[in-house]
């Protein structure tokens, strides 16, 4: 294959990937079987990634940024800012979906606040110091580059992993892809029609004759075969004699599914994802969110809420109970009648309000004192109380 075709190809498979259509020239038609299993590489990797990113930002837009003042909940402008509008531009699960996707693609990230407003950083450089702040230069929010630097104290800086987890994962799959493309291969070869093409004579180079036979050996045959209804003609002394049809089993695309699945599971621990949650398994799903909660979201909400913390609070307000705590109970659905006795027992212990129930299953409060008070039940007591009421019970009877 010459460079500029290789280049045209190349064009080509970014266009595809960006979703962008493109006209496909006369070189890339003509090598486009040859590298179309590249294609669907690319897709496949590109799927298990952006799946799991998504899974991760969902989670993360659903959960509730709390804010509190001087060690009281409220909800004020910061509130409002991280749960509703953070710009004009986006509502809150826009603006976290392109904050997570930025940070497991980039493997970093960067959030600024202009005239209010907080806007996740397209691109940007960063002046790495030991004992200053870093700066950020060149920042782009869309079209848009600001003709001013900004240091590490002013904006939300985030770095996921001391290594590129997407680069580490493209390690992985450029090896195991080779899988792939040679089951896929072989699934190929085992539905192709095979068969003999008997004649009596070979025409003499150079003659019609010749070319008509070259033009029936490389064109007709091959357009008969792949077609669904054709016609193959044949002169006199010539003969097609099949050797093999067409098998339909799944053991061949079953392999193929497999080393998909395979990918999607490399995929999964490199997030820490259960690989079954990313799969779209529905098997104990109760168990696959709590993994996800455990190893994956909740590493990554105390990362987001402290780096939040530190820079729009700092020191002064966090000593005095202002900062904002990310709340991720609400990533799992509780279905209340399954969890009807556990709520009992947390009001009746007086460990909870009714209010307190109501906010963690997604309800509103109610606007009630009665819905702010703590009940126990009558049975709860302490030792010493329940000792000494045995004890007076003796000596009543004595």
């Amino acid at each position: 294959m010459k460079e500029g075709d290789k280049l045209g190809l190349i064009s080509w498979l970014s266009e595809k990937i960006s979703g962008k259509a493109v006209p496909v020239n006369f070189n890339e038609k003509e090598y486009f079987d040859e590298y179309a299993s590249l294609v669907f590489d690319i897709y496949v990797r590109e799927m298990a990634f952006w799946s799991a990113v998504n899974i991760v930002a969902n989670a993360v837009s659903k959960c509730e940024f709390k804010t509190y003042l001087n060690g009281k909940e409220g909800k004020g402008k910061e509130y409002y800012l991280w749960n509703v509008e953070p710009n004009k531009n986006q509502n809150s699960s826009a603006f976290l979906h392109k904050l997570i996707a930025k940070l497991y693609r980039d493997n970093e990230c960067l959030v600024i606040e202009q005239n209010g407003q907080l806007l996740v950083a397209d691109n940007f450089i960063r002046k790495p110091y030991a004992l200053y702040d870093d700066v950020f230069t060149q920042v782009q929010v869309e079209d848009f580059t600001f003709d001013r630097s900004f240091t590490q104290s002013e904006v939300l800086y985030y770095k996921l992993n001391e290594e590129n987890i997407r680069k580490l994962i493209n390690g992985l799959y450029e090896s195991y892809s080779k899988l792939i493309a040679y089951s896929m291969k072989a699934y190929q070869r085992s539905r192709g029609t095979k068969g003999i093409f008997k004649y009596d004579t070979l025409p003499v180079a150079g003659t019609d004759e010749r070319k008509a036979f070259d033009a029936l050996i490389n064109e007709k045959i091959k357009k008969w075969m792949e077609g669904d209804n054709a016609a193959l003609p044949l002169g006199r002394g010539q003969e097609w004699k099949e050797l093999q049809h067409k098998t339909y089993t799944n053991e061949s695309t079953r392999d193929i599914r497999a080393q998909i699945d395979d990918i999607f599971d490399f995929t999964a621990r490199a997030f820490g994802i259960p690989p079954a949650l990313l799969r779209g398994d529905v098997q104990d799903t109760s168990k696959a969110i709590e993994q996800l909660l455990t190893f994956c979201v909740d590493p990554l909400v105390d990362m987001l809420q402290e780096e939040i913390n530190r820079k729009r609070n700092g020191y002064s307000g966090f000593s005095q109970g202002t900062y904002l705590k990310i709340d991720t109970k609400s990533i799992k659905h509780v279905d209340l009648l399954s969890v009807a006795t556990a709520i009992d027992k947390l009001i009746g212990s007086g460990a909870f309000c009714i209010n307190d129930i109501r906010k963690a299953v997604g309800d509103e409060p109610i606007d009630e004192p009665w819905a702010n008070q703590h009940f126990i039940t009558k049975n709860y007591e302490t030792v010493e109380n329940a000792l000494k009421a045995l004890e007076g019970g003796e000596n009543g009877e004595e």
